[in-house]
């Protein structure tokens, strides 16, 4: 059996160093992780360029759907050079049509501007109408991974879904099951699906900001931390 990569998402300094303290084998860099991941912002993307494993950087300016106007699209081609220029090893992408359906089209464009970086399907897989579909079009686009927890809130409860899409993949494209990942969860995916890799937080509440930043609004409850002790019990999992 071949080892599973374990992917860990940050979104400060502290949160990287975490990660690759507790042993990930690679990187998702985002901004605002209480909302699902946006762009991380140039200074962390110059720190994250000198970390020792591959970091892909989210390719997300706002929150929301993935249904993205023409001036939208011409941000994410944007942030998808400046990554590339800072010599990041891939970025993690998404894009929907009105119905859900994935927008062929504009990620032919943001795949074409990612040049030679590797490429991520993001969660927007999760909304499509269609799983198959959606899996055959990733493929044509040369994408190399789907990150989905099979449209379910969870990995595990969309498991039924994660081994459909594993076995139309076909070891064509790597299926990385993200959402609620943790040790306790690894024996029963791995039952269950190949495992090429999994996409995982490892994060506990960040604690209260000051009262002064709490009051004036400039913190979310909703905030996270990455913890080096969950990343490294999750590695462990993996391992055995």
């Amino acid at each position: 059996m071949s080892a599973t990569l374990l992917e860990i998402c940050v979104d400060d300094a502290e949160g990287l160093a975490a990660a690759i303290a507790g042993g990930a084998d690679r990187i998702e860099l985002c901004s605002a992780l209480e909302l699902g991941g946006l762009t991380p912002v140039p200074g962390l993307v110059a720190l994250a360029a000198r970390a020792p494993v591959p970091v892909h950087a989210m390719i997300r300016h706002r929150p929301g759907d993935f249904v993205f106007s023409a001036a939208e699209a011409e941000v994410l081609l944007a942030d998808i050079a400046a990554m590339r220029a800072a010599g990041l090893a891939g970025v993690v992408l998404g894009a929907s049509r009105p119905d859900g359906s994935l927008d062929a089209g504009l990620l032919a464009r943001l795949s074409a501007a990612a040049g030679e970086m590797r490429r991520t399907l993001h969660r927007a897989f999760d909304i499509v109408p269609d799983f198959a579909a959606a899996t055959e079009t990733a493929v044509a686009l040369g994408f190399s991974a789907i990150l989905t927890s099979g449209g379910a809130p969870s990995a595990l409860a969309g498991i039924e879904v994660l081994a459909a899409v594993s076995e139309r993949a076909a070891g064509r494209i790597a299926i990385m099951p993200g959402a609620g990942i943790a040790p306790e969860t690894v024996p029963a995916l791995r039952a269950r699906l190949p495992l090429p890799a999994v996409h995982a937080s490892c994060s506990v509440p960040a604690g209260p900001a000051s009262p002064a930043a709490a009051r004036l609004g400039f913190d979310s409850p909703a905030r996270r931390r990455t913890d080096s002790a969950k990343v490294a019990a999750l590695k462990a999992a993996l391992r055995s």
